[in-house]
């Protein structure tokens, strides 16, 4: 019998819910010979465009040649909480820092990651106001700007590969202005000399990279720009032409244009709660969920989106795609008992087999095999009279629309119980007609 269950390809981000959410960090490496590219994202919260472009890399990138390492969410509690930095700026805490410091532990950690002998460049991602030019045109357009930037603290490095800054950002913007949305977004080179003239910046991520003798940029898209597609589209092209300037080979899933950002942006990915068995498609579910199966233990899960956390919002759980709140799920608490990990079923007429947890595809109808010892609760359905909903042929005009947990009402929970005890969930998604005829 074949299995008709979705299954994650791979798994970029695990965490366990406490009151820190740690970074990821992705290494895609090619297995070849070459340079490594460290790509940091998020160490501003409130800067998408710094975070959602590493998310897609780490999502739809593969590298042939060459290594990329990327932290898509360094900053990770500030990023949900759409917060520049909830315990002060990350980007200043790079010179000096106390042990007390909330940022301590991650701040010694991308440091120590940036100094690994194999990285040899890395870029730190932001939004920054206004549109950077070397003279004074209005309010936005300034030297004073930072957004539409890449970001030097000096003109070279003595004696360090790819040490070239002032020449590296210069290629890099030439070949990254061809084809811009608007050609107010074009990018220029600013440097700060942050040695002689720029005392913050003596603080920041680059700055230490760079007193370490390893190159460093950064890149600024404009907050000015409101389109988050816009600004990912940008950034993946400057990334894009950094790893030209580095040799490293690499291949992406999608043609790169903004209209294709903006549809990949609006896929949130998947959440696993494997505890549970329980697997969620976020793109499609709906903004609020009631009675949604849960354990009082420690919150487990997994998601193919590094940007996925889930968090707990006094008796609410919130699941955020970065600064993007997705999902709130009303738990109903309840034990939980896991002998049960295949079922069997009908899908169209086709008998087949599933995994717990599965999302589960449909035409016209499905029918749960019975499980002795075991009861079948299909969420939305209801048959006066019978205690378990196993054996019963189900379709779509069946349910009850407002119990689906997706946004197009075309996916169902059936849950499975053995006494009081909750054993896990299939999600039942049938094809949307409307769709289907388009």
């Amino acid at each position: 019998m074949k299995k008709v269950f979705l299954s994650f390809c791979f798994l970029l981000s695990t965490y366990a819910f406490s009151a820190n959410l740690h970074y990821s960090l992705i290494k895609k490496e090619s297995g070849k010979e070459g340079s490594t590219l460290l790509i940091v994202g998020g160490i501003h919260g409130d800067e998408p465009g710094g975070y959602f472009a590493p998310m897609l890399l780490a999502r739809y990138y593969k590298i042939e040649s060459g290594n990329l390492w990327i932290v898509p969410n360094l900053n990770f509690d500030s990023i949900v909480k759409n917060s520049r930095g909830i315990n002060g700026d990350m980007n200043r805490k790079f010179a000096k820092i106390e042990t007390k410091d909330k940022d301590f532990d991650t701040v010694a950690e991308v440091k120590k990651l940036i100094l690994n002998p194999k990285v040899d460049l890395t870029l730190n991602l932001h939004d920054g106001q206004g549109f950077y030019r070397d003279r004074q045109i209005d309010k936005n357009f300034n030297p004073k700007a930072w957004g539409q930037a890449t970001i030097i603290d000096q003109q070279q490095i003595s004696n360090a590969k790819y040490g070239n800054l002032a020449e590296i950002a210069k290629k890099v913007n030439q070949e990254t202005n061809v084809d811009l949305i608007e050609d107010v977004h074009e990018f220029n080179v600013k440097n700060t000399n942050t040695k002689s003239q720029d005392k913050a910046m003596q603080q920041s991520l680059t700055y230490f990279s760079i007193t370490n003798n390893k190159p460093a940029f950064a890149i600024e898209t404009s907050k000015n720009i409101t389109q988050l597609s816009h600004k990912v589209f940008y950034q993946l092209k400057t990334i894009e032409k950094f790893m030209n300037v580095m040799n490293i080979k690499y291949s992406r899933s999608f043609e790169l244009s903004e209209e294709n950002i903006k549809k990949l942006l609006n896929d949130d990915g998947m959440l696993e709660i494997p505890p549970t068995k329980i697997t969620l498609d976020l793109a499609t579910l709906k903004t609020y969920i009631k009675f949604f199966p849960m354990s009082k233990d420690k919150l487990v899960y997994n998601s193919n989106n590094p940007l996925v956390a889930v968090i707990k919002d006094k008796d609410e759980y919130k699941i955020m795609n970065g600064n993007i709140l997705v999902s709130t799920l009303k738990p109903d608490f309840i034990e939980f008992e896991h002998s049960l990990n295949d079922i069997g079923l009908i899908i169209d007429g086709k008998k087949t087999t599933a995994k717990i947890g599965s999302l589960i595809s449909a035409k016209n109808s499905f029918q749960i095999d019975p499980i002795n010892g075991y009861r079948i609760n299909i969420i939305g359905y209801s048959k006066p009279g019978v205690v378990s909903e196993g054996g019963i042929r189900v379709e779509p005009k069946d349910f009850i629309k407002s119990y689906a947990i997706d946004k197009d009402e075309t996916t169902y929970m059936v849950q499975f119980y053995k006494d009081k005890k909750f054993c896990g969930m299939v999600n039942i998604k049938f094809e949307d007609e409307k769709k289907s005829k388009k």
